[in-house]
């Protein structure tokens, strides 16, 4: 992964983050560098304070435009704005006051954003433990019922994301996304206060059930996949093996225990607190000893269905291992693909450069059209 502050791993992963989406409307390449420059790396509020102050600059402009009535200018300033409010609230803590204001104004213009497509995503909210989850239908111009991938993120991750690269990608291949916010996620855990869980399949099935009760008119409810990234990968895994309705599994970065990959992390680390949020505990002994629960053993046997799992060697987040024990212990159909540490992909659900990812996409499409 190509560092633009040498020796910086995790805030030059952000800026690949942030470069990579800008494909797919999440950003202006010169505005990112912009606000790259303007970051001390290990200092979380310079790179607070230089994306927000980029969200709100062009958060702005998508007003502005709004209010002119030019529409795609409204559209691809207000999708940018919510990629940089997104990046300014990714290291604030939970007990950050700006955190929440700045969820709500990023959420907000990516709302805005929709509001100005051609075809407009459908908003859907998933009854849940006396609550809901939320998401987005993202289906194929063109195409009546086709076949639909249900995906989550990954920590406390935004289902928003899930549309810049990932959404376009499955709809140019005729594949329908329901992008969610489960448990510990998005709007589900900073509005509705439902917390993660080792037992994610519950939400799964949950989301499942809703689908094929609700979407017939607008997918084939007879061909749902599951698909999940980052700590998604376990929650995909933990989905498929419990719910074999499912027609295939994408494994989008492998997760065979979170307890693993944070039992050595230090208490300080930029997101133990996050990881405390989302698990409902107040200290990292405690968040430990629940991740404890957050494991494959014995689970993933249990997968039935195809499933493709995709993983870079030089993940530094949750490292190649993972992938490596969940190919080792599926005994239904599945590819491993791990992208070689020496090319551009191997990042962390190879944010530095998703042409990596399209042949999972492939994969996917030619099992779910089969």
């Amino acid at each position: 992964m190509w560092h633009y502050f040498p020796g910086q791993y995790m805030p030059s992963y952000q800026v690949n983050r942030a470069l990579t989406q800008a494909h797919y409307g999440g950003g202006e390449f010169a505005e990112c560098l912009e606000v790259a420059s303007q970051i001390t790396p290990g200092d979380n509020e310079s790179f607070h304070a230089a994306w927000v102050s980029m969200g709100n600059k062009v958060f702005a402009i998508g007003e502005t435009a709004l209010a002119n009535g030019n529409p795609i200018t409204a559209r691809r300033s207000m999708l940018r704005a919510f990629n940089y409010l997104r990046t300014a609230e990714f290291f604030l803590k939970p007990s950050d006051p700006r955190k929440m204001p700045t969820y709500l104004k990023a959420r907000e213009a990516f709302l805005q954003a929709i509001a100005q497509f051609d075809q407009k995503p459908v908003q859907v909210q998933v009854p849940f433990e006396d609550s809901f989850l939320p998401g987005y239908l993202f289906a194929p111009a063109g195409i009546q019922h086709p076949p639909l991938m249900i995906m989550f993120g990954g920590l406390d991750s935004l289902a928003e994301e899930l549309y810049f690269g990932i959404s376009q990608h499955l709809n140019e291949r005729g594949i329908a996304l329901l992008a969610m916010d489960g448990p510990g996620q998005g709007y589900a855990l900073r509005v509705n206060h439902i917390l993660t869980r080792y037992d994610f399949n519950v939400a799964g099935t949950a989301v499942l059930d809703w689908a094929i009760n609700n979407l017939g008119d607008h997918v084939d409810t007879t061909r749902i996949g599951i698909g999940a990234v980052s700590m998604g990968g376990y929650m995909a895994a933990r989905c498929a093996a419990f719910e074999p309705r499912f027609k295939v599994c994408m494994v989008f970065g492998a997760v065979w225990s979170y307890y693993d990959i944070w039992k050595n992390r230090p208490d300080t680390h930029p997101l133990a607190e996050i990881v405390q949020h989302i698990v409902g505990a107040d200290n990292m002994a405690d968040a430990r000893e629940r991740l404890k629960q957050f494991a494959l053993d014995d689970v993933a046997g249990q997968i039935s269905m195809p499933t493709y799992i995709l993983h870079g060697e030089d993940d530094r987040q949750n490292f190649v291992e993972n992938a490596y024990k969940l190919d080792a212990a599926l005994t239904c159909e599945h590819v491993l693909e791990v992208v070689p540490k020496e090319e551009s992909g191997s990042a962390h659900c190879q944010i530095d450069d998703f042409t990596k990812t399209f042949n999972m996409y492939d994969w996917i499409a030619k099992k779910l059209n089969s």
